[in-house]
């Protein structure tokens, strides 16, 4: 995937993230974001990535973004590898 798919991604699962009213808690609390932060970091790879971090970590939330943006749920975790820190470990 390229770095503007993968980027795109992110962005569209903030902005689903945002407008989910349980959830945004979750990721501003375990995050430590701010609404600020959000403005000012939208475009920052690196925070895009966290956004991802943070959804990849629960199947059902994943499978909420996905159908809700008709996404297959592959492409999230692709897009995921895509952004900075996401190469996959080898560990053999």
């Amino acid at each position: 995937m390229k770095q503007d798919r993968a980027e795109t991604m992110a962005l569209a699962a903030l902005g689903w993230l945002a407008g989910n009213e349980e959830l945004m808690p979750v990721f501003m609390g375990s995050t430590g974001a701010t609404l600020d932060d959000l403005r000012e970091r939208a475009g920052d790879a690196d925070f895009l990535a966290s956004v991802l971090d943070f959804i990849l970590m629960d199947d059902a939330w994943v499978i909420a973004l996905c159908d809700g943006q008709t996404w297959r749920y592959e492409d999230l975790a692709a897009a995921r590898a895509t952004l900075p820190g996401g190469a996959q470990v080898n560990w053999t």
